[in-house]
C-alpha cells in the first residue's frame, strides 16, 4: 500500500535529494531550461513552483515578508546567485501569470540506459512558443466605461495633387 506516500523519493536518502533539488533548481534559474530524467523533472516541478510564487509575491509586500521570503528560498536553494536571479528577473516576468511557472517537454529515451528524458524550463523565457501567441487580453471591465467604446470612422481618403501628377 501507498498510504501518505505524496512525493517521489527518487531512490535516494533525504538530504541527497534535497541537496540534488537545489542544484537542479539552481541550474534552473541561472539556465532557464535543463535536460533531465522525466521523474526528477517532475519532482523539480514540484520543489521549484512553490520558491517562484515566493519571490513574485516578495516583490508585491512589503520588506519584513519580503526579506523572509528570500531566507525560505535561500534555505532551499542554497545559492545566492539563483536567489539573486530568482527575485530580480524571473520575478519581473512571471509576475501576472497566475502559477504553472515550468513546462516539461519529454525527449524520448537515452542511449546508455534507456531512461526517459525530459527538458524542463521556466514558460516565460522561451521566445519560441511565446512569439506566436498574442497578448492575451484582459477581460476585467471598467464599471465606468458604461458600453462598448465608440469606433471613430476613419476620416476618407481625400485625392490631393502632388506637382509630379500636373505634367
Amino acid at each position: 500500500m501507498r498510504h501518505g506516500k505524496k512525493f517521489n523519493h527518487l531512490g535516494r536518502t533525504a538530504a541527497h535529494r534535497k541537496a540534488m533539488l537545489a542544484n537542479m533548481g539552481s541550474s534552473l534559474i541561472e539556465h532557464k531550461r535543463i535536460n533531465t530524467t522525466v521523474a526528477k523533472a517532475k519532482a523539480l516541478k514540484q520543489f521549484i513552483e512553490p520558491l517562484i510564487t515566493k519571490a513574485k509575491i516578495e516583490n508585491n509586500q512589503t520588506t519584513e515578508k519580503g526579506t523572509h521570503n528570500r531566507r525560505v528560498v535561500f534555505s532551499n536553494l542554497r545559492s545566492k546567485e539563483a536567489v539573486t536571479e530568482l527575485f530580480s528577473t524571473v520575478a519581473e516576468k512571471v509576475g501576472d501569470r497566475p502559477g504553472g511557472y515550468t513546462r516539461i517537454i519529454k525527449l524520448g529515451n537515452r542511449l546508455g540506459d534507456n531512461a526517459d528524458m525530459a527538458m524542463i524550463e521556466l514558460v516565460d523565457f522561451n521566445e519560441l512558443y511565446n512569439a506566436g501567441k498574442p497578448k492575451k487580453k484582459s477581460t476585467r471591465r471598467s464599471r465606468r466605461g458604461g458600453g462598448a467604446k465608440k469606433a471613430e470612422a476613419p476620416a476618407p481618403a481625400a485625392e490631393t495633387k502632388t506637382d509630379d501628377s500636373e505634367e
